[in-house]
């Protein structure tokens, strides 16, 4: 039986992670800044294997708290997830100022506040693997998601660093870079036409796509950097090695992706 922490538990990606640890038999920390999502998700959840726990991810005690109530109970933490994140887009003259604070701090400064407490406990217990969600928009800059992508570079950015670090000290660490995720982020997206890049993909994910890849990419191979689709993944960094000429395709990528909004809006209508 793993110990496997867990944030962003009350909806998508994170809901569906939870689940699946849980029914695998591991004991799972479930943790969410909203705890009605939380309790509905684990009211009939067998107590001895879960911990429920209300986690503000920006603030370092509640981190540290609920870290210890882990320990206290199972001696160990095996593996933890950084799922927790938000999303706000806009173009770079129009998103509000707030949404700097809102995205590096969830996003950010979460990831890291959690990535350094978890993988010092890995690091006392020598062993554990740490996994941080990141985003194809962590690979190639995507416009109208300026806040969003800059984060995700960040996270992927830190990851890979601690990799680096970590690899002869017993802890792994992974970096998982899925493209746009059929989940409520989706369909913050749907009407806002700066967001269309992140439609142009071939298919939209599923919560599914992205737990197999942290199963057996991260778990089972030990890939230090996931990238879901694989060929989008590469797609988006040769982009980024080359910006303008990845400009002379993106108004043709954007219509394609406007083309899916408007096809999604149609079908939740529906």
């Amino acid at each position: 039986m793993n110990v496997v922490f867990i944030t962003g538990c009350a909806n998508g990606i994170g809901r569906h992670l939870a689940t699946t640890f849980y029914q695998r038999g591991d004991a799972v920390i479930v943790t969410d800044i909203d705890e009605a999502g939380l309790h509905a998700l684990t009211a009939t959840w067998d107590t001895e294997r879960i911990l429920v726990a209300r986690l503000d991810v920006r603030d370092q005690s509640s981190w540290q708290r609920i870290i210890d109530q882990a320990l206290n109970r199972w001696g160990r933490i095996d593996i933890g997830l950084n799922v927790a994140g938000v999303l706000r887009t806009g173009y770079v003259t129009d998103f509000d100022p707030d949404d700097i604070d809102i995205v590096f701090d969830i996003n950010v400064k979460g990831v890291l506040l959690g990535s350094r407490l978890l993988i010092a406990q890995m690091v006392r217990q020598g062993s554990g693997h740490l996994i941080n969600i990141a985003s194809l928009a962590g690979l190639s800059p995507v416009v109208g998601m300026s806040l969003y992508s800059a984060s995700k570079f960040a996270v992927r950015a830190f990851t890979l660093a601690a990799a680096g670090e970590l690899r002869h000290q017993g802890v792994r660490v992974s970096v998982i870079c899925p493209d746009l995720v059929d989940t409520n982020m989706l369909t913050q997206q749907i009407d806002r036409p700066e967001a269309a890049l992140s439609f142009s993909g071939s298919r939209t994910l599923t919560v599914d796509d992205v737990t197999r890849a942290v199963l057996h990419d991260a778990l089972k191979l030990n890939r230090v950097e996931v990238m879901i689709p694989a060929s989008r993944g590469w797609l988006g960094k040769i982009g980024n090695l080359f910006p303008s000429l990845t400009f002379r395709i993106t108004d043709s990528l954007i219509k394609k992706g406007r083309q899916k909004q408007i096809w999604y809006t149609g079908r939740i209508k529906s």
